[in-house]
C-alpha cells in the first residue's frame, strides 16, 4: 500500500475522528491550552462555524484522516478582515511525515481566494521543553515562514505549569 496523501474540504462525519486527534493533545500537552478534550458534539458545532466563513481541511492518509487545519477570524472588527488565525492538528502517529505542510500549503490557497492577507498562529511556548512541551510546533512554523511577532510570558497554565504564547505571523 502506497503511502498516499490527499487534501479535501472537512465534513461533519469527521468530527469523531478530528476530536480523536485533538483530544491527544488537550489530555497529554500543553500545547492547547484547553484542559477538556470537546466532545463529537462540540467538534460538530465548531466545524459549523468555522466553514461559514473559512476553510476547514482535512488530510488523509490511505483514506484515514491524519490531521486537519483551519482558519478562523483573528477579531471581528472589520479592519481585521483580512487576517486570521491558523489552527493545525496532525494525529501524533503520523507527525513528520509532510502532512503539516501539505495542510498548510493548501489552507494558504484557499485563503488567498478570499482575500486574506495575514496568518496568525498562537504557539505555546517554553524556553526549556517538558514532557508536556517541545519546540516541534515553533520550528514547523517558521520552517513554514512564519515569524514570531510577538512573546506573551507565563499566559497559560497547565499542568500545574505556566506556559508561553507566541503569537507567529505570515504574510501571503
Amino acid at each position: 500500500m502506497t503511502n498516499q496523501l490527499s487534501i479535501r474540504a472537512v465534513q461533519l462525519s469527521d468530527a469523531g475522528r478530528l476530536a480523536e486527534i485533538y483530544s491527544y493533545y488537550v489530555l497529554n500537552t500543553a500545547v492547547s491550552f484547553e484542559y477538556e478534550a470537546p466532545s463529537v458534539d462540540e467538534f460538530i458545532e465548531r466545524i459549523k462555524n468555522t466553514i461559514e466563513k473559512y476553510p476547514y481541511l482535512v488530510c488523509e492518509k490511505n483514506g484515514l484522516v491524519v490531521g486537519y487545519a483551519y482558519a478562523g477570524a483573528y477579531s471581528t472588527r472589520e479592519a481585521y478582515a483580512w487576517t486570521v488565525s491558523t489552527s493545525i492538528y496532525i494525529d501524533k502517529d503520523h507527525r513528520r511525515e509532510g502532512i503539516g505542510s501539505l495542510l498548510y500549503a493548501s489552507l494558504e490557497l484557499e485563503l488567498k481566494k478570499q482575500g486574506i492577507l495575514n496568518l496568525l498562529a498562537g504557539v505555546a511556548f517554553s524556553e526549556k521543553e517538558d514532557e508536556f512541551l517541545s519546540h516541534d510546533s515553533y520550528l514547523f512554523h517558521i520552517k513554514e515562514g512564519y515569524e514570531k511577532v510577538a512573546h506573551l510570558k507565563a499566559v497559560g497554565k497547565k499542568f500545574h505549569r505556566w506556559y508561553d504564547l507566541l503569537w507567529m505571523q505570515k504574510k501571503i
